[in-house]
């Protein structure tokens, strides 16, 4: 359903909120080794995260990643959109077309379009702040 890139990016985010509170950076090989993400795919998706301005990015020996924007500000949508654009969310389910456009509809369309603003709804009022607070209280962990 989503790329290895989103994933790794919506798990590393997570990770950076959860353990890179006030203003602290995390380097990337601890985020790779805890994440069993490799380092080079997990560097470009994290420079990436930095140009989006989702995280900051420090050079140097305290160098790492932080959080930029308020955790709670940043949906999964927002993460998903950057890496996998919004194909998810507006093609057919068996189609490489945007279902219904000119009036044209697959025969997956009016059960897959209950699903799919469900699926919406979820990806964009789930923010990575609620996810590493759930993470906090309940004890739930960041599947490798």
């Amino acid at each position: 359903m989503l790329s290895n890139a989103s994933k790794y990016a919506v798990r590393a985010v997570i990770y950076i909120a959860f353990y890179g509170n006030h203003g602290h950076n995390i380097d990337i090989r601890t985020i790779s080794n805890k994440l069993d993400i490799p380092s080079p795919f997990l560097a470009k998706i994290l420079q990436v995260l930095a140009r989006h301005e989702i995280l900051s990015s420090t050079k140097g020996p305290n160098g790492g990643f932080g959080i930029r924007k308020d955790p709670f500000a940043v949906s999964l949508y927002d993460i998903v959109k950057i890496f996998d654009g919004d194909d998810l969310f507006k093609k057919c389910l068996i189609s490489m077309r945007v279902c219904n456009e000119n009036g044209i509809q697959c025969p997956m369309h009016e059960k897959y379009e209950k699903i799919r603003k469900q699926l919406i709804d979820m990806f964009k009022h789930q923010s990575i702040g609620k996810l590493a607070d759930e993470m906090k209280s309940t004890g739930k962990e960041i599947m490798i």
